[in-house]
């Protein structure tokens, strides 16, 4: 998280002192029917992964099969209420401070040279690399959710509906983890073999 911001706050702190519009960068809110794609698109994602917790929540006996298929990656999900708590903090961070780096910033600095669309696909491999630690089907599965927010940005010219979203899919993937994994105690460390 400490990345995260520190990278976000050098480059606000580069905006201002070059007194550029936050426009430009994308942090105005959209208008019109952007908008209210952005808030329908929104709703639906996140009336699905409550639809999804209520049911691992009242059909336990999906917790083993879901413990498997999370595997290695469950080292770094929350366990507990207060690891739930610091994922939450974690995923508001990475949802404004991923989408002002990636959707913002990095599109603005390179699109002089390749274009929106080639500025967007270079900023999104970068994206998606940042997320190895989850392993290749974990760079796979961020590089298509940041496909989306990207496609996202571009429809609603705003970096906002992208900064909700993104948050979202993170937090409610977090409860999620949280309910298929409390019963569970954190490991420390990588178990044997791995």
């Amino acid at each position: 998280m400490s990345l995260l911001w520190t990278l976000v706050i050098a480059g606000i702190a580069l905006w201002l002192s070059h007194e550029r519009a936050w426009r430009t960068l994308g942090l105005t809110a959209p208008g019109g029917w952007p908008l209210w794609a952005s808030v329908i698109l929104v709703a639906g994602f996140t009336l699905l992964q409550v639809r999804t917790a209520a049911k691992i929540a009242r059909r336990p006996g999906l917790k083993p099969k879901l413990r498997a298929q999370l595997g290695k990656l469950s080292l770094a999900l929350p366990h507990s209420p207060d690891e739930l708590r610091w994922f939450v903090a974690a995923s508001l961070t990475a949802g404004f401070c991923e989408e002002f780096l990636f959707r913002g910033y990095l599109i603005w600095a390179f699109e002089p040279f390749l274009g929106w669309w080639g500025a967007a696909a270079l900023s999104l491999s970068g994206f998606a690399a940042a997320h190895a630690y989850q392993g290749r089907e974990g760079v796979i599965k961020s590089g298509l959710v940041g496909a989306v927010l990207t496609l996202l940005v571009a429809l609603s010219g705003s970096l906002i509906p992208a900064i909700v979203l993104h948050a979202l899919v993170d937090i409610l993937s977090g409860v999620i983890a949280w309910l298929i994994l409390r019963d569970e105690p954190a490991q420390v460390g990588l178990p044997r073999g791995a």
